[in-house]
């Protein structure tokens, strides 16, 4: 049972009816008190608690006052005697419930292998499904234990079948294939002696389980040599076509942890099931990498192009100015002396340079410019990565769903038709499509004559066209790759089964199912939102709108807040009681009292290690990986486990859903510990943001980052008021903040109910706006750009409706084309609601690659509408301005502490491994969660006293944070003894 309850919460769930109240009058004392806690939380919880303390004390006092009982007589009430056992009783046949049989245990395991288990193994989620089954049924579910050994079962029975059902379905070709496979692999990784020339190509399976490296002709030849291998093992495309990709990945991650000596020994069924699954998804992932390395490289050739010519360009030009003097001064010498030599009359009015400077301009813009880049492409591309591209094309297979792509598609079946001959250029005979393929300034680049006067296509400007298109559409997912994920038809990324849930899924996003009610209620809120502007506008001296350059928003800076009086007096305090705590005591303190390791479940069949041992190998492990020292180097300290204990532990049980799990744990306990006259009311604010860490560069995922120099990742946290962070994120440089902010919001899997969302300029847009609205999330940006922002009018002729914000108002929103894609907007929206595809691949389809889309265009004017009700508000209030930059600061905060914690190989993320990458990121945010959590307790000790709390101002308490660390040491020996403890009092102070 949770343990925070809102009074209207108690008030809907605990209030005793009098039917029920006729069940208490004949009981007094603690008895009394028991029976009706007993009754309440068996109709909430359809089960009794498993404990007396399992009641939260909030529970208990709203219905001890209602039967004007003492709550204290709670704790007195005999849990183990025979009068429990008889109340149980009464209360059982009270709700119409009958005790568990052994039938009802196996038949509930069957369901749960029939219905459950099929789309999800996780234990916490099965324990769930299966006290509501109970419930459905009325029987009284069994003890925890017996539930636990109920769902493992369940587990170990539907995995027998699915392995036998997956082998019946490989041809023994298949079979004998992964046999030798893994048989040549095993040989080549054992064998002592020297390596035969036929072994020189053969893949080690740890370079089948590797990612790419950086974007080169190597890498693509290594990536198209794993593909080659894993398709040549001929895996049915039907095997595992309906099994949720949630169950593949399990046991993808089986198979990356375990030896080939551990594989070899499964039985055939599961041995030859887990590789198919493994191989099945590594297909999948090396497709899209080798989409992706394609992508890389058709961009590459053109920015090292430019670059080139721009250095040229710098080096040889000196810029001509006064251009239309020097025209006149011209004009008017040839008029002046029309009969003249050039060299005795326009020389002496403009010099020679100066006209040689003017040529060289005029050689570096437009048409010449153009062809100077296209020539350095052509040279970089014909000499080096021509050697791959085509046979990326042979390999990858590409599609649209839109005619209008077709002569793109064609276009790539020509180029892969003649890439092995050397004709300049293609034959007269193809039928060689140019709409769609070629860009019309290139038209003259492309299309030359022969010595006859024929135009004929250039082959290889042709292929560089057609493939800088190609990026294009690929970028939008307007063209697709059969066989990828992320790059797979867009329409499989849609909810199959909208249609026929279409009102449960309306109902789900809480937005009408008539697409003019939904119209209409928002042009309402535009409405109001314009007419409080306007009228707000001649009483608000922080804001001006002037006629400057078509409209101009001038905002006052915000006036510094009070500085906080005693706050530093409380931080010296902490400093003084818990002086150079360690780093690792905290996290090991928070797992004493939070029990997060409890999450970390190994990805094998069966766990060896005892929980405590594991309890301690995994807070090492955590620690090294949180702060960036190394496995290693935590091995030096005072502890007693090894490298290859820690080791063992990193590689089977650490992992990113184990972590994440470990990391919600965290934030709840933050949540529930924190007390509401220190910290304020629960929020449901957040602010995202994101932070660049350095990083080894040879993967796909470390880019050079344009606003902060030089390579790295970044991590995209997301972080409330109090400063815990909910969710964190690894992404590229490049990657969409938009995306990012969108998935931290839905996948968080915490308590917390985030309703408003802070972001900075470059986390908004008006797609953005669009989906926050429909997934009933309020984004709130800090805009940085405001001068140039625009109005849009919620009808036509409404021209002088608004006469404070004439200036800044444009054009009407066109409704129509909402109303028209309201459906089709709700499906993307439920799409990512429920988590059919990645939300970076969703939203590929609405970048400017792709503004002819009406969908697109749709969710634009969507969000134009709803960013004008945001900035009616943000503009005529001082206070959302203020909440804004509060919320970003608390993101900085979060961003400046993680240099202090991430020290070790100097904040640099030392690893090409993506997997290794999120494990750094992810062990960094429990660390910090964790750090939270003990300073949110040794606040709450001090402030517990009342010398502390009355010294307290306003002031102070608005700049509260449990983000400090003057009184931590992350340095040092790494010591670990899990029998000392922290010197803290009790959690409420």
């Amino acid at each position: 049972m949770k343990r925070n309850w809102e009074l209207d919460e108690l008030i809907e769930h605990f209030t005793i009816l009098p039917n029920e109240m006729r069940l208490i009058e004949n009981k007094t004392g603690e008895t009394r008190i028991g029976f009706a806690v007993l009754l309440k939380f068996f109709q909430n919880e359809a089960r009794f608690p498993t404990h007396k303390y399992e009641v939260p004390k909030a529970v208990i006092a709203f219905i001890a006052k209602q039967i004007y009982s003492e709550p204290g007589l709670y704790s007195q009430y005999d849990w183990t005697g025979r009068m429990i056992k008889y109340h149980r009783t009464e209360i059982r046949e009270f709700y119409g419930f009958r005790e568990d049989t052994m039938e009802d245990v196996q038949a509930i395991t069957e369901w749960l292998c029939q219905n459950v288990l099929y789309h999800n193994h996780e234990f916490e989620h099965l324990k769930a499904n299966v006290y509501l089954q109970f419930r459905e049924l009325k029987i009284v579910p069994p003890s925890p234990d017996r539930i636990e050994r109920l769902i493992r079962s369940a587990i170990h029975t539907y995995e027998e079948t699915f392995f036998q059902a997956t082998f019946q379905l490989l041809p023994s070709q298949t079979s004998a294939k992964l046999d030798s496979l893994i048989d040549s692999i095993s040989y080549l990784e054992t064998d002592e002696e020297e390596p035969t020339p036929d072994s020189y190509d053969q893949l080690t399976f740890n370079e089948l389980k590797s990612d790419p490296g950086r974007a080169g002709v190597d890498t693509v030849l290594k990536e198209l040599s794993k593909l080659r291998t894993i398709r040549n093992l001929e895996l049915p495309d039907n095997l595992f076509k309906d099994i949720p990709p949630k169950i593949l990945k399990k046991y993808r991650q089986r198979v990356s942890t375990e030896d080939l000596r551990e594989l070899r020994r499964h039985p055939e069924p599961i041995r030859y099931t887990l590789l198919s699954a493994f191989f099945w998804l590594r297909s999948m992932e090396i497709t899209d990498n080798l989409v992706d390395l394609l992508v890389q490289i058709i961009h590459r050739i053109g920015v090292r192009a430019e670059k080139k010519i721009e250095k040229e360009i710098l080096n040889d030009l000196r810029k001509v100015s006064n251009k239309y003097g020097i025209l006149f001064n011209l004009a008017q010498a040839a008029i002046d002396y029309p009969e003249g030599i050039i060299k005795e009359v326009l020389y002496p009015v403009v010099s020679e340079q100066t006209l040689k400077d003017l040529i060289k301009e005029f050689n570096h813009t437009g048409h010449a410019y153009r062809e100077k880049i296209h020539t350095v492409i052509r040279a970089s591309y014909g000499s080096h990565y021509r050697r791959v591209v085509p046979e990326i094309l042979r390999i990858l297979d590409f599609k649209s769903n839109n005619d209008v792509h077709r002569p793109l598609i064609l276009a790539l079946d020509l180029i892969k038709k003649h890439a092995d001959t050397g004709l300049h250029y293609f034959p007269l005979t193809d039928n060689i499509p140019i709409d769609g393929v070629i860009r019309s300034n290139y038209r003259e680049i492309i299309i030359e004559k022969d010595e006859k006067g024929q135009e004929r296509i250039n082959r290889i400007n042709y292929e560089i066209s057609a493939l800088q298109m190609l990026r294009d559409k690929l970028r939008c997912k307007e063209i697709w790759v059969s066989g990828a994920n992320r790059y797979r038809n867009p329409d499989e990324d849609l909810p199959t089964d909208f249609e026929e849930r279409r009102e449960e899924n309306y109902k789900a996003l809480n937005q009408p199912l008539d697409a003019d009610t939904f119209i209409a209620e928002l042009k309402q809120e535009m409405v109001q939102g314009l007419e409080k502007l306007n009228s707000g506008m001649p009483k608000n001296p922080k804001v001006r709108i002037t006629e400057k350059n078509n409209g101009w928003i001038s905002v006052s800076p915000l006036e510094p807040q009070a500085e906080p009086i005693n706050l530093s007096r409380i931080k010296i305090e902490i400093l003084r009681r818990w002086s150079m705590t360690s780093l690792m005591d905290i996290l090991k303190e928070t797992d004493l009292r939070v029990a997060f390791t409890e999450q970390f479940k190994s990805v094998a069949n069966r766990e060896i290690l005892d929980r405590e041992t594991l309890q301690k190998r995994l807070i090492l492990s955590l620690y090294g990986l949180g702060t960036n020292t190394g496995l290693k180097r935590v091995t030096a300290g005072d502890h007693g486990e090894s490298y290859k204990d820690l080791l063992y532990v990193r590689r089977k049980f650490i992992h990113k859903e184990n972590l994440r799990n470990a990391i919600a744990e965290v934030v709840n306990a933050i949540f529930k510990v924190k007390l509401q006259g220190i910290w304020g009311e629960g929020t449901t604010s957040c602010a995202s943001d994101s932070k660049k860490f350095g990083a080894w560069d040879q993967n796909l995922m470390t880019e050079w980052h344009i606003r902060y120099r030089g390579r790295g990742v970044m991590i995209y946290w997301h972080v409330e008021k109090n400063s815990t962070c909910i969710y964190s994120q690894l992404k590229s440089c490049s990657s969409s903040e938009i995306a990012a902010m969108i998935e931290g919001l839905l996948r968080h899997c915490t308590d917390m109910e985030v309703e408003k969302n802070y972001v900075d300029s470059h986390g908004q847009s008006e797609v953005a706006f669009a989906f926050c609205h429909l997934l009933n999330f309020k984004l709130m940006p800090r805009l940085k750009a405001i001068h140039s922002q625009k109005l849009y009018r919620p009808e036509a002729g409404m021209t002088d409706a608004y006469p404070n914000l004439k200036s800044i108002l444009t054009r009407p929103i066109n409704w129509e084309l909402i109303r028209q894609q309201y459906d089709q907007m709700m499906k993307y929206a439920t799409a990512l609601r429920l988590g059919t595809a990645e939300t970076e691949a969703i939203l590929k389809r609405f970048t400017r690659n792709n503004l002819k889309h009406p969908t697109y265009q749709a969710f634009g004017e969507l969000g134009k509408a709803v960013k004008t009700i945001f900035l009616c508000e943000y503009i005529n209030s001082e206070e959302i301005r203020r909440e804004i930059n509060s919320g970003l600061n608390v993101v900085e905060n979060w961003n400046s502490a993680n240099s202090f914690i991430f020290y070790g190989k100097g904040g640099e993320i030392a690893t090409n491994r993506m997997e290794d990458q999120e494990m750094s990121v992810l062990s960094l945010h429990l660390l910090q969660n964790c750090l939270v959590y003990i300073n949110t307790i040794m606040y709450q000790n001090i402030l517990s006293e009342k010398k502390w709390f009355d010294m307290m101002a306003p002031e102070d308490f608005r700049a509260l944070t449990p983000l400090i660390y003057t009184h931590v040491n992350p340095y040092g020996t790494f010591r670990l003894n899990m029998k000392e403890r922290l010197p803290l009092e009790s959690e409420s102070g």
